[in-house]
């Protein structure tokens, strides 16, 4: 019988032990989920590792993050959700899948109007939506988006599909602005000043400027950093220094348009504590440099200065609209452009 005993207390011994080492391994493990590209987030993920001692495991989802985390639900191994675009990390939140999280250090970091106000979610870079315009048959040096409807620019204008969330997101920000009719009548304008059929990609506007099919369009920040340093190839840098990049405004002056990736923290985090510290690194001074330098794109956190080929774009001066205002209008932008027939 004491045998017995002492056999079953050997037992939970070594049961608890492995609890606690199973522990230990998890304290020092972070599991992000992301549809970033490896390119940037690795570095990103290997300097976290390498200053903390935490081992971030990644897994990389390029379609239905946010399905995967929904049908995984309590047992989801997910500590981060790492996205572009500021609407899905708004529908990661709206589906109960993220948690708020209370941080000095990423509310100091980060602009307000660039993360949620309940701490679902943080922005963590930026591309801005720019104009692209011809050197020698644009002599603007300012323009508004809402100068796209100008007549004086029919037949000039391309632009990607309306619906792509990149000009969704515009067309909602100038709903949130001025109103449904204003825009649908602003939509129809850039619609009637349109050099081609909406489509292909924001590259194609700079390709389609040097080929004079137009002499100005809408496109992200972040692709001239690709275009003119030659990671797309030497065809793509002449299509960089063919065009000139204005930051516009809306017409209220107000800053220019811009699109965030960003991360939260999952609901059912198993390791939440390295989730708010892979976090708070993202929004870090070095972080922040990398991923300036990685993907030409803006940094949230002030003082950090961006790649110095976006750089010579100018000072960019961010619109205040909260995204969270932006996102109300997004289902109603998309309508719009339907409604419009944009990409007709």
């Amino acid at each position: 019988m004491l045998s017995l005993t002492r056999l079953i207390q050997g037992a939970a011994a070594a049961a608890l032990l492995a609890t606690t080492t199973l522990a230990a391994s998890a304290a020092g493990e972070v599991n992000v989920y992301t549809t970033r590209e490896p390119g940037l987030i690795q570095p990103l993920l290997e300097t976290f590792s390498k200053e903390t001692g935490i081992k971030a495991n990644v897994i990389f989802v390029k379609e239905g993050l946010a399905e995967r985390v929904a049908t995984e639900g309590a047992n989801s191994p997910a500590d981060v959700l790492s996205v572009v675009d500021f609407g899905n990390l708004i529908e990661l939140s709206d589906r109960g899948l993220t948690q708020p999280i209370q941080s000095a250090v990423l509310e100091e970091a980060i602009p307000a109007n660039l993360r949620d106000p309940n701490g679902q979610w943080f922005g963590l870079s930026m591309r801005a939506r720019v104009i692209y315009a011809s050197k020698d048959r644009v002599k603007d040096e300012t323009l508004t988006y809402e100068d796209l409807a100008d007549p004086r620019f029919k037949g000039k204008v391309c632009i990607r599909s309306g619906q792509h969330p990149y000009n969704t997101s515009l067309i909602a920000a100038v709903i949130a602005k001025g109103g449904a009719e204003a825009t649908k009548t602003w939509l129809t304008g850039v619609k009637d000043n349109l050099a081609r059929r909406a489509g292909g990609g924001d590259r194609d506007v700079a390709r389609d400027i040097l080929a004079n099919l137009c002499d100005i369009g809408i496109a992200n920040s972040y692709y001239v950093g690709l275009m003119r340093s030659g990671k797309g190839g030497p065809e793509q840098v002449e299509w960089g220094n063919a065009i000139r990049v204005i930051l516009p405004t809306f017409k209220d002056k107000a800053g220019t348009h811009v699109n965030v990736s960003g991360a939260a923290v999952a609901k059912n985090a198993p390791n939440k504590e390295n989730a708010v510290k892979l976090l708070e690194f993202l929004a870090s001074q070095e972080a922040q440099e990398i991923y300036a330098k990685a993907n030409f794109e803006y940094p949230v956190r002030a003082g950090v200065a961006p790649d110095p080929i976006i750089a010579e774009l100018g000072t960019l001066t961010v619109d205040p609209l909260p995204l969270t205002d932006v996102a109300k209008q997004r289902k109603q932008a998309s309508e719009l452009v339907d409604v419009v027939g944009f990409d007709g």
